[in-house]
């Protein structure tokens, strides 16, 4: 159950953010070069309420968006949300506030490398995958790919998080994206130094040179079919908590509930994906991990 205090917490954050957002979007955005005047009505709802109810909803126990906004929202919190607009007017502002909400999470909810860092990704399905040319509103943008549990159809999210369990970064794909990817991007991996520990897919020859020229140490399990390469016992201890970024992922989809088939735009499918991370980044304790401090620095086949 979320408190008040907690909801006005999360206010005041996002509406001294978008308080400076606004300003600096009025101060640098360049005139069209029109004479005629324009309406400039504000709208009932201010941009921070939104972005609120968008966040709060992901902490909640609810599963839909309707009736969280029409039966909680609208009769229980009348004293936090007085100019509640009807759900179809809610659903439009929603969109206006994608953009801010990226920039928000990317600013404000990320965490700090600290030295070691687990990569993962995880598939976010739209549909079933039997259902994939039936489906219009991801048509020629969802991919149906492979994954452990087998055939889905939709998109990816590749996160890398710290041995706290905050989110160091993040980025989304097509299913059909190699894991690989995220990491082959300076941008993506420009944050991080020291080691990075993923599973047997982020295994590659040319991956693991290129960071290690940008000072990242990728460390991963060999397959079968590898030969055994020596691993300090330090490194083959954090290898075996990295279920931590497994933990991570369930939060997200099960608590923060980032995966559902309700989606009716793409617009607003962003706008969910971005919230519910927004909303890990509120929750009071994250999965995290112990590292041993005094341990031998030996080799281990």
């Amino acid at each position: 159950m979320i408190s008040d205090s907690k909801i006005i917490e999360i206010f005041c954050s996002l509406d001294d953010f978008m308080k400076e957002f606004n300003l600096i979007l009025n101060k640098n955005s360049i005139s069209d070069g029109s004479t005629t005047k324009k309406r400039n009505r504000k709208f009932k709802m201010y941009d921070s309420e939104v972005m609120t109810i968008l966040v709060i909803f992901h902490l909640k126990s609810y599963r839909n968006l309707k009736h969280f906004y029409l039966n909680h929202i609208c009769k229980y919190r009348q004293d936090l949300f007085p100019d509640c607009v009807s759900y179809n007017r809610f659903v439009e502002l929603q969109k206006k506030v994608t953009q801010p909400l990226a920039v928000f999470m990317k600013m404000y909810c990320l965490g700090d490398c600290t030295g070691i860092s687990f990569i993962d990704s995880t598939p976010l399905k739209v549909c079933h995958y039997k259902r994939e040319k039936q489906h219009q509103v991801f048509k020629d943008i969802a991919k149906k790919s492979y994954g452990t549990m087998g055939w889905y159809f939709g998109f990816k999210l590749h996160i890398v998080c710290n041995d706290k369990g905050e989110i160091i970064d993040f980025m989304f794909t097509p299913a059909n994206v190699d894991d690989r990817f995220p990491l082959k991007q300076k941008k993506f991996h420009d944050k991080l130094f020291g080691k990075i520990f993923g599973d047997k897919g982020y295994i590659g020859k040319d991956l693991f040179e290129r960071l290690f020229v940008d000072g990242i140490h990728l460390i991963t399990k060999v397959r079968k079919n590898m030969k055994k390469k020596a691993m300090d016992y330090m490194d083959k201890v954090i290898l075996r908590k990295r279920a931590i970024i497994e933990t991570v992922n369930d939060v997200l989809k099960n608590t923060c509930q980032i995966e559902h088939s309700r989606h009716r735009s793409f617009d607003n499918f962003i706008t969910n994906m971005i919230s519910g991370l927004i909303a890990y980044s509120f929750l009071p304790k994250k999965p995290s991990i112990k590292i041993p401090n005094m341990l031998p620095n030996i080799a281990i086949d």
